[in-house]
């Protein structure tokens, strides 16, 4: 029988399911991970736990070790060991940078994604759209927050500019990240049992905004350049933080390199989709042909060019994160043995 004070304890980490699970070992969320090993929470105590020895074995994908968000069981011993990662409700990856593929994971187990950009020179709309394609297939929900309402731009015609290229149920927030009327602003993403993964640019306000979200001032904050509007990496490494909402946050460092993984479906480009299919040609290059929807889309202003170059770019990126992908898994399963033929059986060329 679970007990209640147990499921109010864990709760307050994010802990979802109704029931605890049916095993003897001590629960706990992964709240941070270090060289040295993890940094978990059973909802009571943080403390430092080392991988079992499986978790360690050379060439296992990283994805089957312990990640920032997962909920684990662990041992009942003095220095405690993760022995098992539970099935996890989301997960939130991108492929890591570099030559060689790689696929990491930014978080687990969360509800919503808030993308926070600054609407100074960190403002993108294109970028946004990446984000925004990353999260699809993770399981959580996108929410889009305009840092930095509070200084001298044209907000309203910045946030009408992005819903345009959104789909029309984008979640799309102005904030000033120093303000506290934000945290009820954003309570409706933060309540007790949510978790949910802050990311953006270095400089977009994603440690402010933390802090403001925490009532004090923990993560570190720096100024950004003026040319840009970059900041240095004030966040060095993913932690999951326990809000006064009852909510739990995820901070990550500053992402420069956003790759796809080669799995999106481009769902936030639906409209474009549609279009594809009302061209007269089935093969349409979508250039000179006649009867190209999207050709017509872009003169009657109904498709804006950036948003079609940004399509092209980023499902041209996705097409070779796909092959590259399935050229691995190729490697990885090594050439089929060849069938011995059964007694009685022969094959061509056999006399």
């Amino acid at each position: 029988m679970t007990d209640s004070s147990d499921l109010a304890r864990l709760r307050r980490i994010g802990w979802r399911d109704p029931a605890l699970p049916d095993d003897p070992r001590r629960l706990a969320r992964v709240v941070a991970q270090h060289r040295a090993g993890y940094e978990v929470h059973d909802g009571s105590v943080a403390f430092n736990a080392q991988p079992a020895g499986h978790f360690l074995k050379r060439g296992l994908d990283p994805s089957l070790r312990p990640s920032v968000g997962d909920f684990v069981l662990l041992d009942h011993a003095n220095h405690p060991v993760i022995e098992e990662v539970l099935p996890r409700r989301s997960v939130l990856t991108r492929a890591a940078a570099g030559e060689r593929y790689e696929r990491q994971i930014i978080a687990t187990n969360i509800d919503y994604v808030l993308v926070i950009t600054g609407l100074d020179g960190d403002f993108n709309p294109s970028r946004i759209e990446r984000y925004l394609t990353l999260v699809e297939g993770s399981g959580a929900r996108p929410v889009v927050l305009l840092s930095k309402a509070d200084t001298e731009v044209d907000v309203e015609g910045a946030v009408t500019a992005l819903r345009e290229r959104l789909p029309g149920d984008a979640a799309v927030h102005a904030i000033n990240a120093k303000d506290p009327s934000t945290v009820a602003l954003l309570a409706e993403y933060l309540g007790p049992g949510s978790s949910a993964v802050l990311v953006g640019s270095s400089g977009a306000g994603k440690s402010t905004l933390t802090n403001t979200l925490l009532g004090e001032e923990r993560m570190a904050t720096g100024a950004v350049r003026t040319h840009d509007s970059r900041g240095r990496h004030t966040t060095t490494h993913r932690a999951l933080l326990s809000l006064p909402t009852g909510g739990c946050l995820i901070d990550t460092p500053g992402m420069r390199e956003l790759k796809l993984t080669g799995e999106e479906n481009l769902d936030l480009f639906a409209d474009i989709e549609t279009l594809s299919s009302q061209c007269r040609f089935a093969d349409c290059g979508h250039s000179n042909e006649p009867g190209c929807a999207i050709q017509a889309a872009l003169a009657s202003g109904e498709l804006s060019p950036q948003r079609w170059r940004n399509y092209l770019k980023l499902h041209d990126e996705r097409e070779e994160q796909a092959a590259t992908l399935e050229a691995r898994l190729k490697r990885k399963a090594g050439p089929k043995p060849v069938a011995k033929p059964k007694r009685g059986e022969w094959r061509r060329g056999d006399s």
